[in-house]
């Protein structure tokens, strides 16, 4: 079996969806995959360590064109492809019928979470729905955007889960934070540790709000922002206006090859997501929870969208009811932070839990299934 794999989203491009589709990838057998993409800066050093054939539209953005599915059909019928792979299926799953036509038997279309909102919206939902009758399984990364997407798209195609993977070797309770700790000037109180983009709907803007009450019971306690995003100004503006200069620490964006030793700086991770726009903004799946889990650290959720689906409610973290008020995050970390020993209890079961249920194995298998039918 040999898969072409068609997608807009692939690195050097960094991204969420990039690093999901390079995972999946890297766990295929690699005589199986051609991949047809779009490029981006680095792409012919970056192309040129994979273990299989990249094939770079001269695009920066790889569009469902004419031509599009030309290069594509003719990709499938050269390599003998017989089922196909669409990184994101909306929108490149609108050349699904031109790859049928090429002897394509099986094709596969990945969502990631935004479709919930396409799918609310009239003319984006009929492009959906368009998209879905030409696959044979449309993807889920949780049970939330598939209850989202299965009343618009149910009849259309069969809907299954595939949700991104944590590579358990990087993400580690063996990751050492002691760096960080010194880089940032922690000192040796607890640390909270939030790893996300600065934008409104992850929380930070409630953990700054926050903390004042974490002080309160915890004085020697710092809380640790890393990450990059438009929210950082208003941030930064907020922390100093309540005079948390000396506990509030904003790191900027951090490399993803230092995200494990990030979490690992902390005792508690917490990411209070709410939904924002009337569903429009809302977190797909959130595996920020889960990578922190992998290291071994509880986790504090908000409410939004899927990102419960990534707790085991009091084994592994809590998720808080009501993200958008300052003193019930400030009581859910605080819960962790008075309670070290169930807080490291909680650590160990998010590890044990993320080694059996959301592992790049596990995954990778996942999509074995789909594409074989």
């Amino acid at each position: 079996m040999r898969t072409l794999v068609v997608t807009n989203d692939f690195p050097p491009r960094q991204g969420g969806i990039q690093t999901f589709v390079a995972a999946l990838l890297a766990r295929r057998p690699p005589g199986s995959l051609v991949v047809l993409t779009s490029r981006s800066p680095g792409w012919q050093a970056h192309d040129a360590q994979l273990p299989y054939p990249v094939v770079r539209r001269p695009t920066g953005m790889l569009l469902p064109t004419p031509a599009t599915a030309r290069a594509a059909a003719d990709l499938a019928r050269r390599h003998g492809c017989d089922t196909a792979l669409f990184g994101a299926a909306a929108p490149l799953g609108l050349i699904a019928p031109a790859l049928r036509a090429a002897g394509v038997r099986r094709l596969v279309g990945i969502t990631h979470g935004h479709e919930t909102g396409w799918v609310a919206l009239p003319g984006a939902r009929q492009v959906v729905r368009r998209i879905a009758a030409g696959l044979d399984v449309l993807t889920c990364i949780s049970d939330y955007t598939r209850d989202r997407l299965e009343p618009a798209l149910g009849d259309r195609t069969r809907l299954a889960q595939l949700s991104p993977g944590v590579d358990v070797d990087l993400f580690t309770p063996r990751a050492d934070g002691a760096a960080v700790r010194r880089q940032h000037r922690l000192g040796g109180g607890p640390v909270v540790v939030c790893v996300s983009r600065l934008v409104p709907r992850k929380g930070q803007d409630v953990l700054v709000a926050a903390w004042p009450r974490v002080l309160a019971r915890h004085p020697g306690a710092r809380l640790l922002l890393v990450g990059g995003g438009p929210l950082e100004g208003a941030l930064r503006r907020a922390v100093a206006a309540r005079g948390l200069a000396g506990s509030v620490v904003l790191t900027g964006p951090v490399p993803p090859a230092r995200l494990p030793e990030h979490y690992a700086a902390g005792e508690v991770f917490a990411m209070p997501c709410r939904t924002r726009r009337g569903g429009l903004d809302v977190e797909g799946l959130g595996m920020v929870y889960l990578e922190a889990a992998a290291c071994g650290r509880p986790v504090v959720a908000g409410t939004s969208g899927g990102a419960p689906e990534t707790v085991r409610e009091g084994v592994t973290g809590t998720v808080v009811g009501d993200p958008r008020s300052p003193g019930a995050v400030a009581d859910a970390v605080c819960a962790l932070l008075d309670d070290p020993a169930r807080a490291r209890a909680m650590g160990a079961a998010g590890r044990a839990w993320v080694e059996q249920r959301w592992s790049w194995t596990t995954i990778a298998a996942d999509l074995d299934r789909l594409l074989t039918g």
